[in-house]
């Protein structure tokens, strides 16, 4: 079996390597953090095995796990290892590291039942505590764990002289170390509450995590994407979300450092999904501390909103009303074919055209190209006008919301804009006149987080190529007219 030194320096090998992966801020002061915090970890674990399997149960073990309801103790022993770091960017990184860590441990014990791990640790005290920074026994004490090795195990045979020596230094010891205990225990007992209603600390300096979902009328996933600058967290959620939902492809992902590296009361989000798990037509958007929820029963949402209140209790959860979607099409149509009809034919303009056009919503279904039949007339009506007025040339531009594969959303969009191009050139419109662009999520007008913006950015628009010249037209509820 390796030392334990070995295995500390193993782990600032392998766990400080996949912490610091791509972090070039206060790398060095990081790096010696966590070689001051192995042996620390080490020693809790040790003291208090049970810490074994509850922190490899959970999804993103916290450093507040270790020190529970001990503010007072977390902050001494982060103002010992975090030197001139931010405070929450050294507690990020060593939080990071503790499900490595335990990887680690698992493969030098050849096993991950806590009671082997734990008799690796204990076979293995000497070398803990030689790695073990003198000021952290202090610490150690106040949350009930001693660091001295225990007197059957590694002693050497007593000496006549040692015999002879007096008990009272070790008895002051204990005392002393009894009375730190007790000052401490004190002095955090009356933080308890206030750590208990704090939420996770977030990067200052990026946008706040997010995950958004939805389900179809069977209650199964059909929409999720998942943006967080943690991509071992991500693939933690990706598998969560395909055993949940038994859907093998999971969300669209977002990995980029403008985001944060965990979310508010991420431990509750599998759970979270169970409880969304065959509920129908419901969103759910969790971003930052709001968690938003939108369904096409509202009783179903309130449901939800109960529920998921008693799981993530640093959340603010709404409930919001249904977008409906049925009306905006409806009026949008009737917007649309009044400013076509006010056209004069004798003088038509791209840009009249280009602005009437975009009055209407085009409401493709999911991940469907095909143009909906209430669309068709309207289209039929710029067909007749743009074959009267060849100089005429619009550019078809598909937009859609930020929910799934970034990829596979240009190539919908596309497609999307394609088929309106396809359709109007079918109604005898010269193929020189239109032009065909997909976007795809690059460019939304309104809030992907909630249904109402993702409704909004899914769209069509239509833009002047060749814009000629004349009066300068605009539309209004009573149609196109003349500005003044």
């Amino acid at each position: 079996m390796a030392s334990m030194n070995s295995i500390v320096e193993l782990l600032k090998q392998q766990v400080s390597a996949i912490v610091l992966d791509g972090d070039s801020s206060f790398f060095q002061e990081k790096s010696d953090a966590l070689s001051m915090f192995y042996p620390f970890l080490l020693s809790m674990l040790k003291g208090q095995p049970s810490l074994i399997s509850s922190l490899s149960g959970h999804l993103n073990p916290r450093l507040g796990d270790l020190f529970e309801s001990n503010a007072a103790l977390k902050n001494q022993f982060l103002d010992h290892v975090r030197g001139i770091v931010p405070v929450f960017e050294i507690e990020s990184a060593l939080s990071k590291s503790i499900l490595p860590v335990l990887g680690v441990l698992e493969n030098q014990a050849g096993s991950s039942e806590p009671d082997v791990i734990a008799h690796l640790l204990n076979t293995q005290q000497d070398e803990i505590q030689s790695a073990l920074p003198a000021w952290a026994a202090s610490i150690l004490s106040g949350l009930g764990i001693g660091t001295a090795a225990a007197p059957t195990i590694h002693q050497a045979p007593a000496t006549a002289s040692d015999r002879k020596s007096s008990p009272w230094p070790a008895m002051i010891a204990i005392i002393i170390l009894g009375l730190l205990a007790a000052f401490w225990f004190k002095s955090c007992s009356n933080q308890k509450k206030v750590e208990e209603s704090l939420p996770p600390m977030q990067s200052a300096a990026a946008q706040p995590a997010s995950l958004q979902l939805s389900t179809n009328e069977k209650g199964a996933l059909v929409s999720c994407q998942i943006s967080v600058n943690n991509s071992s967290y991500i693939d933690i959620l990706q598998q969560q979300v395909k055993q949940i939902f038994s859907h093998p492809l999971g969300c669209g992902a977002a990995a980029d450092a403008s985001y944060h590296t965990e979310y508010i009361d991420q431990d509750a989000i599998p759970s979270v999904l169970k409880l969304v798990l065959g509920t129908p037509n419901v969103s759910l958007n969790w971003v930052g501390d709001q968690l938003s929820i939108q369904s096409a029963h509202p009783q179903d949402a309130e449901r939800l909103a109960g529920q998921i209140k008693n799981l993530a209790k640093h959340m603010n959860i709404m409930v919001q009303k249904p977008v409906d979607e049925s009306a905006a099409v409806s009026n949008s149509l009737s917007d649309a074919q009044k400013a076509l009809a006010a056209i004069n034919p004798g003088h038509i303009r791209a840009l009249d055209v280009a602005t009437a056009l975009n009055l209407q919503i085009i409401n493709f279904a999911s991940g469907s190209s095909a143009i909906p039949d209430a669309n068709k007339s309207i289209l039929d009506q710029a067909a007749a006008l743009m074959q009267r007025a060849r100089h005429v040339e619009l550019s078809v531009t598909g937009h859609t919301d930020a929910t799934g594969n970034a990829e596979a959303n240009k190539t919908l969009s596309q497609s999307r804009a394609q088929a309106v191009v396809d359709y109007l050139i079918s109604k005898g419109v010269d193929p020189a006149q239109l032009q065909a662009i997909g976007m795809g999520q690059e460019k939304p007008i309104a809030d992907n987080s909630t249904q109402e913006g993702q409704f909004k950015n899914r769209r069509i628009e239509f833009e002047v190529l060749n814009i000629d010249t004349g009066v300068v037209r605009e539309v209004g509820e009573e149609g196109v007219k003349e500005k003044p």
